[in-house]
């Protein structure tokens, strides 16, 4: 027989198989598990109203997430910012997707916008805080995902490069989110302006060290190509249209202008498609798999560094307090301690109440009996007294 070692210290060598074993099937089981269990994603957008941020959404899911009665942006102009989010099951071929949107009417359209960015922040602490503690439970059967795994930031197509507000929210949430800026409503700007202004745009980024999402380098030649290609088109320019025009007889999603037509999955005239496959059908699981390993880690060490001996966080900035599992379950066996304590007290003091009332009671009906004896002896001394009198 052959001797086999195992040496834990060293790599193992990979070995050819001199027949079908059949763990290549694995891919396959992945597969069907994770078709019947269906997938998903949270995408959040982030930009002034008005800039086409529900309309590029229908436009990459090909669905009405935003109904044609959906409020237009000046009439959802909010004073504040508000967070909302909207959930849509969708399926294609035999693969379902839940998909939720997080939306932040009213962000930028006030006239003071300092730390209009800290609802968005707190929200995505909040999911986070959400899936620390549903990892920390004893049944982690069923652990909904709703961390935020994208953000689309719209900038305005101003042409002048970065608004202080855009340098500053994306400065504060680039550690939380992975970010990918867009230039939205592209067809306001001629190809040159475009050009240019991207150029201004990955300039004031890479001056200010904000940290946008990274592609990741494979082996792949064919990938890399296209991840270079991505990256050079950044920040990627976009124009969402839901609307069918007919040009030069063939049925397109564009927009109408005098001089001509917008295609929205035209490469030449915007982003779109471009983006469209990156953010669904190549990058996707990228964006889940950065937001896991990488944001919520960060998130999750900042949290579990953050709690003293006794399990209390001592950030205190959210009003609330964090436990670690073992420190909660310590509490609770404490509590559970105390309150059978506080039960046994109880039943004491009843106990003896109980025993005094029944003292009582005996010592109540000694005196009678005492009394009665006491009286029958008395009786019987004068008929005694009496009978002798007699004779």
């Amino acid at each position: 027989a052959e001797e086999r070692s195992v040496n834990c210290g060293t790599m193992a060598q990979p070995k050819n198989l001199e027949g079908y074993v059949g763990f290549a099937n694995l891919p396959n089981q992945v597969y069907r598990k994770s078709v019947k269990r269906g997938f998903e994603f949270t995408l959040m957008v982030v930009g002034e109203s008005g800039l086409g941020k529900s309309t590029l959404i229908n436009s990459l899911f090909l669905t009405d997430l935003y109904s044609p009665e959906y409020p237009g942006p000046s009439h959802r102009i909010k004073k504040t910012v508000q967070v909302e989010q909207s959930k849509v099951l969708i399926k294609e071929g035999g693969v379902q997707l839940l998909l939720t949107i997080v939306d932040t009417p009213g962000f930028g359209d006030a006239v003071d916008n300092s730390n209009c960015w800290q609802p968005v922040i707190d929200y995505i602490d909040s999911k986070f805080e959400d899936y620390l503690n549903a990892e920390s439970r004893v049944n982690r059967r069923q652990m909904p995902d709703n961390r935020v795994q994208c953000c689309l930031y719209f900038i305005a197509p101003s042409g002048h490069g970065l608004k202080p507000l855009d340098i500053e929210f994306m400065k504060r949430l680039h550690e939380k989110v992975n970010i990918i800026p867009l230039i939205a409503k592209a067809d306001t700007l001629t190809p040159e302006e475009c050009q240019q202004f991207k150029k201004q745009i990955m300039k004031e980024i890479q001056e200010h060290k904000i940290k946008i999402y990274e592609f990741p380098e494979t082996d792949d030649e064919e990938e890399n190509k296209l991840v270079k290609k991505i990256k050079d088109r950044l920040p990627l320019a976009v124009v969402g249209s839901n609307t069918i025009i007919e040009v030069n007889g063939k049925r397109v999603r564009g927009r109408q202008y005098p001089w001509g037509v917008a295609e929205v999955e035209n490469g030449e005239h915007c982003d779109f498609t471009i983006l469209r496959n990156m953010l669904i059908r190549t990058h996707m699981q990228d964006l889940k798999d950065v937001t896991n390993n990488v944001h919520y880690e960060n998130y999750r060490s900042r949290k579990l560094a953050a709690v003293t001996y006794n399990g209390v966080d001592n950030n205190k900035n959210k009003g609330q307090l964090t436990k670690s599992p073992l420190a909660q379950m310590e509490e609770e066996r404490r509590e559970h301690v105390a309150k059978m304590k506080k039960m046994e007290m109880e039943m004491e003091q009843v106990f003896e109440m109980k025993v005094k009332e029944k003292v009582q009671k005996l010592k109540d009906s000694e005196a009678e009996v005492i009394s009665l004896i006491s009286s029958l002896s008395v009786f019987l001394l004068n008929k005694f007294k009496l009978y002798l009198y007699i004779l």
